[in-house]
């Protein structure tokens, strides 16, 4: 006899569903956050024929360098030049990613670049240099390794990387994903929107953002996102994520407990609670 395969209910089949959605959210999210469109358009503009290729010093084989002019690709959208990253240290997480490393073996190399790609540091010379020469090295090899290289195969060995780094990020936002995503989406829509006048940051877990029309968004705990104006809470959201039925009376107790001291404080504001309805069965 054949395996029976047990098919998921109608609430386990919705339950999986928010979670690709939220994973999905999250995933796309990232993209804009790391601006990685932005800086691949940027790095097309870049005049490169500008720039001295010195082949050694960039350790750049010549084999790679052959094939990426043979195919009439720019050889700065392959290739990391010094000038490029001293221009706007962002750039370093195109050719990494290129690379096909992790932020995180960079540092076990000893050429971190998390600062960088941050843009919370610049590079200097010597630093451009060495984290050129690193990722060109590994660049050069993959591109010896194919037989027939295609410019669009770049733009997938990145998709690699940030999938994985996207990876690693969901990951790490444990239970707290549909929080963060959610924060992330409204926090995204208003800057869209140029709402924002003012931003305000206390530690990794709390900000405020003043809008045009005197109101201030916070996204913090307690609750999760409170809309204020002349100091009285006048939106407060509490969000409860994940599809573990374990704790769930738990989470919906604090999440409960959060709404009805806003109503305390002002009982006119307005109370919301975004909770997946298949935690509650």
């Amino acid at each position: 006899m054949g395996k029976v395969i047990k098919m998921p209910s109608d609430r386990e089949k919705e339950s999986w569903t928010i979670d690709q959605i939220t994973k999905s959210e999250f995933f796309h999210q990232k993209l804009h956050e790391w601006g990685l469109l932005e800086i691949a358009y940027e790095l097309e503009s870049i005049k490169g024929e500008e720039f001295k290729w010195d082949l050694n010093e960039l350790n750049i084989s010549q084999k790679a360098w052959d094939k990426v002019i043979h195919r009439g690709i720019k050889p700065v959208r392959v290739f990391s030049h010094p000038e490029v990253l001293k221009g706007n240290p962002k750039r370093v997480s195109y050719y990494r990613m290129l690379a096909m490393v992790s932020q995180k073996s960079m540092s076990k190399v000893g050429l971190p670049v998390h600062d960088y790609e941050d843009g919370r540091k610049s590079f200097d010379d010597d630093m451009a240099v060495e984290i050129s020469k690193h990722l060109n090295r590994i660049i050069s090899i993959l591109i010896e390794h194919d037989e027939d290289i295609d410019a669009r195969e770049f733009d997938l060995w990145r998709g690699m990387a940030a999938g994985s780094q996207a990876q690693g990020s969901w990951q790490n936002t444990k239970g707290d994903r549909a929080e963060v995503v959610i924060k992330e989406l409204i926090e995204r829509r208003v800057r869209e929107r140029r709402l924002v006048i003012k931003e305000t940051t206390h530690g990794r877990s709390k900000k405020k953002l003043e809008l045009k029309d005197g109101r201030i968004l916070v996204m913090g705990s307690e609750p999760d996102i409170g809309i204020y104006k002349n100091n009285a809470i006048q939106i407060a959201v509490e969000i409860k994520g994940g599809i573990d039925p374990a704790g769930v009376l738990e989470r919906f107790g604090a999440a409960l407990k959060s709404l009805r001291r806003a109503k305390q404080e002002n009982s006119k504001s307005i109370t919301i609670l975004i909770m997946q309805a298949v935690s509650l069965t």
